[in-house]
């Protein structure tokens, strides 16, 4: 069988045998190591947010003292303020960067900076380009060319950001449906709503590290912060969509009116599961339009050739 080979056949074969060895061993243990990086992930941000938290009680705490200090600390927070204040320009931009997973304080800034700069660095090497081409262009279709790079300078940054903010969001709807139910098996198990979010947190992340992180956040501001209801804002601030709001209001009205978690966990559970079955539906219908062009182009010039083929070649 192997003797094709150059080598000897005895060491081909225990060389192929150790090579799948390994490949086995990788495949076995690789899971384990992204399983276990992807839940240090989510606790590294979960503490960081925690830590936050902290500093800012600690601050609000030092100014209702009256014991502030001028120092070094002092100044970077008055940074960070400023930034801040550049960033709440525009609540939008920052709700977009939350829920495209952007949560530097510095990203309102950076993308305000990127939307005045990209659109001159495009007009300027549509400049270039024109001056550089050989081909004398009227003055409109020059003008038009500028004006088209310079808009397109000015949107990218916002098109990557909704790209991302779009992806996450549904990577989140298609693991939400199966975080409530088992959040809600923990909370008629015994478990409150702060822990059994905190172990869904840990437990969901080898499916959905994005839900992990958010739910983690969660967690952790609702350990932290004195009202609850700003850390469930929060998170469907930082989803966005109907699935994190209908879940913030629904805990809300559950903790304002004294209704059973339990049941608005599992009418949540099954309207996310509908809505999601209702999702992978449409998609399904549509289907086959999108499937016409790509068989017309390269199923149907393969099918006659082999169909017609024979009968021409055979042709005298």
């Amino acid at each position: 069988m192997f003797d094709f080979l150059p080598f000897d056949k005895e060491i081909t074969i225990t060389f192929i045998s150790a090579l799948l060895a390994f490949g086995t061993i990788l495949a076995i243990t690789l899971p384990i190591l992204f399983k276990s990086q992807k839940s240090q992930r989510v606790k590294d941000i979960v503490d960081k947010r925690k830590r936050d938290l902290f500093q800012q009680a600690k601050e609000q705490a030092k100014k209702k003292s009256n014991l502030q200090e001028n120092t070094a600390a002092q100044n970077m927070a008055a940074w960070y303020r400023v930034q801040k204040i550049a960033g709440d320009a525009s609540q939008d931009v920052r709700e977009l960067l939350l829920r495209a997973g952007i949560r530097n304080p510095t990203a309102p800034l950076k993308y305000l900076i990127a939307r005045i700069i990209l659109p001159v660095l495009f007009a300027g090497l549509a400049m270039l380009f024109i001056s550089g081409s050989e081909k004398e262009l009227k003055d409109s279709i020059e003008f038009l060319i500028i004006i088209t790079a310079a808009l397109a300078g000015f949107f990218l940054p916002r098109i990557l950001i909704k790209n991302m903010a779009d992806k996450r969001q549904q990577e989140i709807s298609l693991s939400f449906p199966d975080a409530l139910d088992m959040m809600l098996i923990c909370v008629q198990g015994g478990i409150g709503i702060e822990g059994a979010i905190s172990k869904i947190a840990n437990e969901i992340a080898d499916h959905s590290e994005v839900l992990a992180e958010e739910m983690g956040l969660l967690s952790a501001e609702l350990g932290m912060l004195n009202d609850r209801r700003a850390a469930f804002q929060n998170f469907a601030t930082r989803v966005g969509g109907g699935n994190a709001k209908s879940f913030a209001t629904a805990m809300l009205q559950a903790e304002q009116y004294g209704t059973s978690v339990s049941n608005a966990l599992r009418v949540l559970a099954d309207e996310q599961r509908d809505m999601r079955m209702a999702a992978a539906e449409q998609k399904a219908a549509a289907l086959p339009p999108k499937l016409t062009v790509p068989m017309i182009i390269f199923f149907l010039p393969a099918l006659f050739i082999v169909i017609l083929g024979p009968a021409f070649l055979s042709a005298p």
